[in-house]
């Protein structure tokens, strides 16, 4: 019985990686200049989900473009951490970004992180977006290899070797806490 309690417990611990428990609805405007709370996507149906690569074009086309379009457009990183970044040699930094489209912290950090990726002129092609569903699981070969326990999870890549993570939420801010994995691996 304990060993199955036990069983119990770690699965529901595995589930909760993202953790809100709310059931995602977010208002869509009615282009009128505010919002009703009679239109609503549910995120957390499986229809809305974006699964396995995705491209980050996806996320400006409904009914993503509901959360990310605001998201990115409202976050102001702080600008001296954003030249301290453009500092950095990028010739040599990869980035995936394992997320899941129906986790509130997902939708949250994603368009923040997309919004430093631009103000750092980071290319495009070096940063590549895994969507999974609920379970965390993604039907991308050799993602197992990822170790990934909550979305999202940003992971640099330095010479091709992870130099960090951040995961879930930044300690300090998605653009100090990249700012300090990379330079703590200069050191």
């Amino acid at each position: 019985m304990k060993n199955y309690l036990s069983a119990v417990v770690i699965f529901t611990m595995s589930l909760s990686g993202c953790r809100s428990g709310k059931i995602a609805v977010e208002p869509q405007s009615t282009g009128s200049g505010y919002s009703e709370n009679t239109a609503v996507t549910n995120f957390s149906e499986p229809d809305t989900w974006l699964l396995g690569y995705i491209q980050p074009g996806q996320f400006s086309k409904p009914p993503h473009s509901e959360w990310f379009v605001k998201g990115f457009d409202d976050y102001k990183p702080v600008q001296e951490v954003i030249r301290e970044l453009t500092q950095i040699d990028k010739e040599d930094l990869s980035i995936k970004i394992v997320l899941g489209t129906w986790c509130p912290d997902s939708r949250r950090e994603v368009p923040r992180f997309m919004k430093i990726m631009e103000l750092w002129q980071f290319p495009a092609g070096k940063v590549i977006f895994v969507g999974v569903d609920d379970t965390k699981i993604a039907p991308v070969g050799g993602y197992n290899t990822l170790q990934i326990e909550r979305v999202p999870t940003f992971i640099i890549m330095q010479n091709k070797v992870e130099a960090g993570r951040i995961i879930e939420n930044p300690v300090t801010s998605l653009e100090q806490d990249m700012l300090n994995i990379l330079t703590r691996n200069e050191k």
